[in-house]
């Protein structure tokens, strides 16, 4: 079946409409759970700019036009051993599309091909869309982390989906009672 998409690496000799996109992209795909995230146009430049260096990794899914519909990036850590998938993003319009799905299959895959053995990401909850939001993190952690709850489509049920479990979590990292969750994955 055709996706409609394909998904490819973008570098630096991109071209300035895909970075430009990818930035845009960027500012409008957190805006429901992360409001404060790349707010202005000039900080998903900045960020699309960092993820185009040679050591990290920036997938994109483009439709047969050209137009980038989302991407993900990719960062080493530990040498190689571990990538952090950082940041996440699709469109609003193609949200639900299986696009996010397919960006991170093919992150796993790329990551695979540069020796990677984990992928990690953090994912904010800075709105209480959890049980792990406005409460006191330092007691019972593991308890509360085995419990936890999805109030408002956060986004940890999408990695859960894929296969990432919780392997951590930031008590108050964004903030008292905003806590960043550690998801991770085992690269096979």
């Amino acid at each position: 079946m055709d996706a409609g998409y394909t998904i490819r690496l973008l570098t630096d000799k991109s071209t300035d409409r895909e970075k430009e996109q990818a930035a845009v992209i960027l500012t409008l795909a957190f805006r429901k759970h992360f409001p404060g995230a790349w707010e202005k146009i000039e900080d998903g430049r900045e960020e699309v700019a960092e993820m185009l260096a040679a050591d990290r990794i920036l997938l994109a899914a483009c439709d047969p036009d050209g137009h980038v519909l989302g991407w993900v990036g990719g960062i080493p850590e530990y040498d190689g051993n571990v990538w952090e998938l950082h940041p996440l993003a699709v469109h609003p319009d193609f949200q639900g599309q299986g696009i996010g799905r397919a960006l991170v299959e093919a992150f796993e895959a790329e990551v695979k091909t540069r020796g990677g053995l984990t992928i990690q990401l953090g994912t904010d909850d800075e709105d209480g869309s959890t049980s792990l939001s406005n409460i006191d993190l330092y007691e019972d952690t593991y308890r509360k982390m085995a419990e936890l709850e999805n109030y408002s489509d956060h986004p940890v049920t999408f990695y859960q989906k894929l296969g990432y479990r919780l392997i951590g979590v930031m008590p108050d990292a964004n903030g008292v009672g905003k806590p960043d969750l550690i998801m991770g994955k085992k690269v096979d």
